[in-house]
């Protein structure tokens, strides 16, 4: 399979390069970008043979098999879609768009064109995460009570920018974080959540978008899910907690783009560490991908994962800056 990149973004030369590149048969024949200065500079240090800022160069090459999009939200659009009507398959970063119709617009074009499209919501594919849900779902812990969903950390300094300030792009904690958190609930407990309440602040970072937010999530079985996000927690740590009638799973430091973390479970008195697949995210993200292109079949995190992601969000978003408790709405999505 012949990959592009579009754009050269920090996960791109960190993480997808390497994991593409670890597939029998895979390889690396372009990079786009807005500027063909940044995509020379980029391909020349990672060894890619063609660079441009054309999309359209790109998309007709007939060796051209994926695309991996990864340039700033406001742009995944136009940029999927167009990919899409050439015939490649795509791997998109979340949030798909920064536009919900956009998003869905996105997804069934995919289906119609009859090409995978996918969501990298990388933590569907990490081994704590993994063994996380099988637990809940051995009902080792019981019937689920609670979720609480940790995810404040401190913006490193090279990702800020456009996260801070500029919302149309799809900065704020909310479209960067908060998307994660919803669809971490929804891989744990297979349930989509009813009504959110939510609050939001700008507590050191944000300029012009928040850069906290905290929300509680009404779950149809009657689960409670607390989500908090942040971009300014230097020293809190991330984590999930799943409390259950029988007993209690606690992971921290598994919010990471690298198999990190510990998973304990807390019954009867006893505590066990929860041993777990310590492979590369990424790595599995590309082999479930490929595997989905060669077979058919969905991807562990399909379009439709990644447009009810985005509603969550968008859901947390409106609570927060109404401060009225919101239904969320699917609009359709299965």
């Amino acid at each position: 399979m012949n990959w592009a990149l579009i754009g050269t973004s920090t996960i791109a030369g960190q993480y997808m390069i390497g994991a593409i590149r670890s597939h029998a048969g895979a390889d690396i024949t372009w990079v786009q970008s807005s500027s063909a200065a940044r995509a020379k500079a980029f391909s020349d240090a990672q060894g890619i043979a063609s660079s441009t800022s054309d999309l359209t160069e790109v998309l007709t090459d007939p060796d051209l098999d994926a695309v991996y999009i990864s340039s700033t939200n406001e742009k995944h659009f136009a940029q999927s879609m167009a990919a899409i009507e050439a015939g490649k398959h795509v791997l998109c970063e979340k949030p798909l768009a920064t536009d919900i119709d956009q998003a869905i617009t996105m997804v069934r074009a995919a289906e119609t064109a009859g090409v995978t499209f996918a969501t990298n919501h990388h933590l569907r594919c990490a081994g704590s995460h993994r063994a996380m849900r099988e637990i809940i779902q051995s009902g080792r812990i019981g019937r689920v009570l609670s979720l609480r969903l940790f995810h404040a950390v401190e913006l490193p300094t090279h990702l800020r920018g456009w996260r801070l300030d500029d919302p149309k792009a799809g900065g704020g904690v909310i479209a960067d974080l908060t998307v994660h958190n919803a669809d971490v609930a929804r891989f744990l407990l297979d349930e989509d959540p009813q009504t959110i309440v939510a609050q939001s602040c700008v507590s050191g970072l944000g300029q012009g978008v928040e850069d906290s937010a905290m929300s509680v999530w009404s779950i149809p079985s009657g689960t409670m899910v607390f989500s908090h996000e942040s971009f300014t927690h230097p020293h809190a740590g991330s984590g999930i907690e799943v409390h259950g009638t029988k007993g209690s799973v606690i992971a921290k430091g598994v919010f990471a783009q690298d198999p990190t973390g510990t998973v304990t479970v807390i019954a009867q008195d006893a505590q066990e560490t929860i041993s777990f697949s310590l492979h590369s995210l990424y790595v599995e993200v590309i082999r479930d991908f490929c595997n989905c292109v060669a077979s058919g079949k969905t991807p562990s995190a399909s379009g439709w994962d990644g447009v009810k992601s985005m509603i969550i969000a968008d859901t947390v978003k409106r609570a927060a800056d109404t401060g009225v408790a919101q239904t969320v709405d699917f609009r359709g999505a299965p």
